[in-house]
């Protein structure tokens, strides 16, 4: 078997390999590349020695049996057997489930949670987006820490179980996207430096030295990072990736990391025949991000939309503290400026950043479903201090407003689990750190954090506490019983709705019309024959839809259709879709 691995600043490499060592070559053809020949088969064990320093994992490791410190081993992906033919699933049309692998189920594993993916057929759900998989030293985490950036996580059961997770994703109709980080690694377990120069001192991210993207040895680090998304989208079958925080990607070369890759994305799926596409998670509130490379754009096919969250978080809550500042001022108004715009920040002043933000849209190019809309995510639930999801603060009316509104916008939609019935658990943030002071320091900032906004030390979650990550668990006992059952059937009807009236997946932004009233805290908006109502105060709101007549397709309370001045009456806290003629 051939082995091979970059590492220009070596004047030796040496190949530790199922128990035998020898010395690789310099490859004649590669600069910086060393490569020999080993006996080897899947599973075998091997590592990398340079200038006789101590044995590293492969930087291309398809798995750490033992953790990112270990030994890694060889992968044949040939040897599973598909069982499922998949022609993919396009991003149009789609419902996203956002899932986190390690507390979807108590087990925490692959295999467990595909057992439970029939929950999602019968919501009406279309894609699973999967956190992170790559390893991370412990075995519990939310995902975004890991280190071996072509392996999957072997607590969650490794590669073998990854594909019989997609295998059986794809035989029940699921697209299955994956979440993966490209603008940083961990701080534990972390060995990519002593090969290369992964990273850079150019740049600065949160979270330290930046992703070397645009100096002296990218290319080799730009072909690392499209290598490994390309074999997630190849050799697992994966339809999609969403790439986080890619306004953390320092570069200044003319052709922008994401445009090389979405680029190799779109050749990828005409190669295979299957539409697979990216989802960025950006801060930057840019059209370039979604706009197609033949037209100056970075061409990727989506990406997620806080400025959506923030409008309908500060309409349900009433939170101002932060970036909800500027969406708090007059919220339904931010929402109708998100709906019919995708942007609320498009050049406006943001009080946050402290400096004007975004750039519009131009609805007529862009179409509405490369925007993907959400009322929570791991981030914006997981990034409270106790973890509280809306279901902890809203009532049932409320979170009612909140599912109408992100199913029947004109976004791609996405779920975070559990949100569908409202779930009880809570989904803080942990981590099993096997470094006791990185542990200790994260525990520190942690809780230093949120003291500074008002919190008490105690009730700051430990998030190397085991108990916090299993709190975070789903309770799957919920669904069946009040008052979650009662949700879920609302968020399957709304799901439902959105399948079967194409209005509901139209991709014309411009075509949304919204009214609201401020005061009043209802908003209603169209799209094309379909109407939504959504009443956020407490008492009965009088909501003018116009005089055509129209039928009642949902509504969490009861209501009669609108009378022949087309004033809709709708109570407290409650929300209807209608459809007119």
């Amino acid at each position: 078997m051939q082995f091979e691995v970059w590492a220009p600043q070596a004047d030796r490499v040496t190949l530790h390999c199922g128990g035998v060592t020898r010395a690789l070559e310099r490859d004649p053809a590669r600069d910086g590349w060393w490569s020999g020949e080993a006996k080897a088969a899947d599973g075998t064990r091997y590592g990398f020695a340079l200038d006789d320093g101590p044995v590293l994992p492969d930087p291309r490791s398809r798995r750490q049996p033992d953790g990112p410190d270990g030994l890694s081993a060889v992968v044949d992906h040939g040897r599973y057997a598909w069982h499922t033919e998949w022609a993919g699933r396009p991003l149009p049309g789609a419902v996203l489930y956002e899932l986190h692998v390690g507390t979807y189920t108590p087990e925490g594993t692959l295999d467990a949670a595909a057992e439970r993916l029939g929950h999602l057929v019968e919501l009406g759900i279309t894609h699973v987006e999967l956190m992170p998989l790559c390893p991370f030293p412990g075995r519990h985490g939310w995902g975004y820490e890991g280190v071996s950036l072509w392996a999957v996580h072997e607590p969650y059961g490794g590669p073998e179980a990854l594909r019989r997770f997609v295998d059986r994703a794809h035989g029940l109709g699921l697209g299955v996207i994956l979440d993966v980080v490209h603008n940083h690694l961990g701080p534990s377990g972390n060995h990519l430096p002593a090969f290369g120069p992964y990273f850079t001192d150019r740049h600065h991210t949160p979270w330290g030295a930046a992703v070397n993207l645009d100096g002296p040895g990218s290319d080799e680090v730009r072909a690392f990072l499209l290598g490994s998304a390309l074999a997630w989208l190849r050799d697992y079958r994966i339809d999609g990736l969403r790439l986080d925080a890619v306004h953390a990607l320092a570069d200044t070369r003319a052709c922008h990391f994401l445009e090389e890759l979405s680029r190799a994305v779109d050749h990828l799926g005409a190669d295979t025949g299957r539409p697979l596409f990216l989802i960025a998670e950006s801060d930057l509130n840019d059209p370039r991000v979604v706009t197609a490379r033949a037209e100056g754009g970075l061409g990727l096919h989506a990406q997620w939309s806080d400025d959506f969250h923030h409008a309908l978080h500060t309409a349900l809550t009433g939170e101002s503290q932060g970036y909800y500042a500027d969406f708090a001022r007059a919220p339904l108004a931010a929402l109708a400026k998100t709906l019919t715009g995708g942007f609320f920040h498009d050049g406006t002043y943001s009080s946050f950043r402290g400096r004007h933000h975004g750039r519009a849209l131009d609805r007529g190019r862009v179409a509405a479903h490369r925007l993907v809309g959400y009322s929570q995510t791991h981030d914006q639930v997981g990034n409270r201090a106790q973890g509280d999801r809306l279901a902890a603060v809203l009532s049932p009316g409320l979170l009612a407003c909140a599912a109408a509104l992100t199913l029947t916008a004109p976004f791609t939609p996405m779920l975070f689990m559990g949100e569908e019935w409202a779930a009880g658990t809570p989904w803080q943030f942990f981590t099993d750190h096997t470094d006791p002071e990185l542990a200790e320091a994260v525990r520190r900032g942690r809780r230093r954090e949120f003291t500074a906004h008002g919190w008490a030390e105690e009730d700051v979650p430990d998030p190397q506490d085991p108990a916090t990550r299993d709190r975070s668990c789903l309770d799957w006992s919920e669904p069946e019983r009040p008052p979650h059952a009662r949700v879920l059937d609302w968020y399957r009807r709304l799901v439902t709705l959105r399948h079967t009236h194409p209005d509901l997946t139209d991709p014309d932004l411009a075509d949304t019309k919204v009214a609201y009233d401020e005061e009043g805290r209802w908003l209603a908006f169209r799209r094309g024959d379909v109407r939504v109502a959504v009443n956020l105060g407490k008492e009965p709101a009088a909501i003018p839809l116009g005089t055509r007549p129209a039928r009642v397709l949902a509504a969490w309370e009861p209501v009669e259709r609108p009378g022949t001045d087309g004033v809709l009456l709708v109570p407290g806290e409650s929300c209807v879709v209608l459809e007119q003629s």
